[in-house]
């Protein structure tokens, strides 16, 4: 097929080429799982990496899983080791996973991949790696790579769909520019998300100090002043401890279980797909376990409306509820707090805390259980949990003072995670907005630039 048969999926230019992937490439492929499997996989990391699709996100590399794989393993495909500047596209997953495309980061190399992540090698003479992997990240070529699934529930596509793929093509120079442009934003994004992950941690010890290894008893059994808090708050704990079905506890506190902390403990559903009225102009966020990274949701693939709610599975919960995936390893446990009033899967049991215990509390409760979760995880095809072993775990509960006290420095520091991550949406948001309309030339990159630092403030 010649270039001017090619019809573009985003409108450009007259005088940009529109040509297929396959033209501007080096190589195109996906490797294979080493003989042995995942059994034959190395604890440590030697020199080689395995890279699969749950280390696919878009625009991002997540090391989080990552493989390790030893020098004959590699050997066997040394045809689809990595290089710098390579992307990844996954090429089989469900509506969550599938798609994705990210460059691969130096920190992962050497490497090799396995069969469901595709290697697009450029000709760094013709495209920029930067300027390609923002174009197949967008969601509408997202959703044309979507029309080639040539699999069913379970997506998947293959090394000729990947050729054919059209990519409108401005000079070299240009492409290098859009992509510092859009790679300066996803900079922002990174810190944004940096800043959350120290967030996160001191949340994560406050809890971890206070309910898990009780330092403010254990230093007042010791005549010691209880580091990092007031005297009025030092005085909420007790200076002893004693035993419980968890071992030792602080005097004076019990042990309960989920149900005995939350006001609603309940499964989800999802909407029948036949009846369009459920999923058409819907306002109300259904949540997929593909979309929970223990914190905020923000950003549910789908919608559903009113009518979806009638007489169904579907359950709608409050601001500030916690959800939990259930079905599934590697996702069985991951977190989300709704940020507003919200649906999900039947793939999740979603909890309301009561009001005297506050959805801060639950989830780090939760969170910190989450090897007792994966311990309990069964099923032959994929690991589960179910609502009921979720509702029994056992934890330690203060009283109400405590919580309260917990609650209002934790509650702070969310507000500030929530605050950072919609920052990292309207970022978000606005790359996506701008590469189309430079793309089709409706916006130039110095306008581009200043509606960026307008956006950033």
């Amino acid at each position: 097929m010649s270039s001017d048969d090619l019809v573009s999926p985003i409108e450009c230019p007259p005088s940009w080429t529109l040509v297929s992937l396959k033209s501007i490439c080096k190589k195109i492929g996906s490797g294979a799982t080493p003989t042995g499997g995942q059994a034959a996989y190395q604890k440590t990391r030697t020199k080689f990496a395995l890279v699969r699709s749950q280390n696919v996100f878009d625009r991002e590399f997540s090391e989080a899983g990552l493989a390790f794989i030893s020098d004959e393993q590699a050997d066997s495909l040394r045809g689809v080791r990595l290089e710098k500047n390579d992307i990844l596209l996954n090429i089989t997953g469900d509506g969550v996973t599938f798609g994705r495309a990210c460059l691969v980061p130096a920190t992962a190399l050497p490497a090799c991949v396995n069969q469901h992540v595709s290697i697009i090698r450029l000709d760094s003479q013709q495209a920029d790696p930067g300027y390609v992997v923002s174009y197949l990240t967008h969601p509408t070529i997202k959703s044309y790579i979507e029309s080639f699934n040539a699999g069913g529930s379970r997506r998947a596509i293959t090394k000729a769909h990947i050729e054919s793929f059209v990519v409108p093509l401005p000079p070299l120079a240009t492409q290098r520019a859009i992509a510092a442009l859009l790679g300066g934003i996803d900079d922002r994004i990174t810190l944004l998300r940096e800043t959350n992950a120290t967030l996160e941690a001191i949340a994560q010890a406050l809890f971890k100090s206070w309910f898990v290894d009780f330092d403010p008893v254990r230093a007042k059994m010791e005549g010691r002043t209880p580091e990092g808090m007031d005297e009025a708050t030092a005085a909420l704990f007790p200076d002893g401890f004693e035993t419980s079905e968890l071992g030792e506890v602080p005097r004076g506190w019990r042990v309960g279980c989920i149900d005995d902390i939350c006001s609603t403990v309940t499964n989800g559903g999802t909407p029948s797909r036949s009846k369009t009225e459920y999923w058409e102009q819907g306002t109300i966020p259904w949540f997929k376990t593909g979309e929970f990274h223990d914190g905020f949701l923000l950003q549910p693939s789908e919608r559903i409306t009113n009518a979806a709610l009638i007489g169904s599975s579907v359950k709608l919960l409050p601001k500030d509820a916690v959800l939990m995936a259930i079905y599934a390893a590697p996702t069985v446990g991951r977190l989300g707090i709704l940020v507003e009033p919200a649906t999900f899967n039947q793939a999740c049991t979603g909890m309301v805390a009561r009001n005297e215990v506050g959805p801060w509390f639950l989830f780090w409760t939760l969170l910190n259980g989450r090897d007792w979760f994966n311990s309990r995880a069964n099923g032959a095809a994929q690991q589960n949990i179910s609502k009921a072993i979720v509702s029994a775990y056992l934890t330690v509960i203060p009283p109400n003072p405590v919580l309260d006290s917990f609650n209002l420095v934790a509650s702070g520091i969310h507000e500030a995670i929530r605050m950072n991550t919609e920052k990292a949406m309207t970022l978000s948001t606005l790359r996506d907005t701008l590469l189309p309309r430079l793309i089709s030339g409706q916006l130039r990159l110095p306008e581009a630039q200043n509606e960026l630092m307008c956006a950033i403030g």
